[in-house]
């Protein structure tokens, strides 16, 4: 399903890549397989996607099986397949890793004009399987994009004083195809912090799946991701309560979930 490359070759740029260990792929589905993957996304106004709408982030997904089309469940399927683990293992060193097949926060995703997510860190522990997320994969999947309109991950280096964002040091541009794989567990403050600009009726459309690890000694009880104020959010009330409550997993559906 995805293209041919030399994984043992990219190891060298996983491990060197900064603010935190990534990886940027091109063309990473063979042609024929990305045209009919963004043919099977739903359209934005569908009932299929739950809509995640706050200060923080404006952003549909979907990660449920049973309403993925044929060719995106298998594309899921191949990712949490041992073939597409080892090219993981392989590329990132990281022979410990599991895929989560409940693809928990993964999935579809899509942004509309407007659609942001503030920088932040995902969770760390899985609140269900109580592994440790270990590594990201985002494939692009939106032709034809204007970068014009934003839409591209942004990666930030860690202010270890505050524990916080400090900042942008990589733009992973919106090219559709595109996979980035990176290490959430070394501070990895990543986001869409500037509100798409994109005409109405253009979405930004991504598929995202997470792989897990035995905790490590440096992980963090973190079941929640947790998000940073961006611009002049730093000192608004609202903003840092609803930071507060969406960290937490008794209070986070009353401030991110329609």
């Amino acid at each position: 399903m995805i293209n041919n490359l030399d994984w043992n070759m990219v190891r060298g740029d996983f491990v060197s890549a900064e603010p935190f260990d990534h990886l940027i792929i091109d063309n990473f589905w063979l042609p024929e397989v990305a045209e009919q993957l963004v043919t099977e996304f739903p359209a934005y106004d569908s009932n299929q996607w739950t809509f995640y709408h706050n200060v923080l982030e404006d952003k549909k997904t979907c990660n449920q099986w049973d309403r993925f089309p044929k060719t995106t469940y298998a594309a899921f399927d191949y990712l949490m397949g041992n073939s597409f683990l080892n090219v993981m293992r392989v590329a990132t060193g990281i022979m410990d890793l599991h895929g989560d097949m409940g693809l928990h926060g993964g999935g579809w995703h899509a942004h509309s004009k407007g659609g942001k997510n503030n920088i932040h860190l995902d969770y760390d522990i899985h609140p269900k399987l109580g592994k440790q997320r270990k590594l990201n994969i985002i494939i692009y999947m939106t032709p034809d994009w204007d970068n014009a309109y934003g839409g591209g991950l942004e990666l930030w280096s860690h202010n270890a004083e505050t524990n916080q964002p400090k900042e942008c040091i990589k733009l992973v541009e919106n090219k559709f195809n595109r996979a980035i794989i990176f290490d959430t567990t070394q501070n990895s403050w990543h986001g869409l912090p500037e509100e798409l600009t994109c005409p109405e009726g253009v979405v930004r459309r991504s598929m995202a799946a997470y792989y897990l690890t035995t905790p490590l000694a440096t992980a963090t009880d973190r079941k929640k991701a947790l998000f940073a104020p961006y611009g002049d959010q730093a000192n608004d009330p609202e903003v840092l309560e609803t930071i507060r409550k969406r960290a937490n997993m008794d209070q986070a559906a009353q401030v991110y979930r329609k």
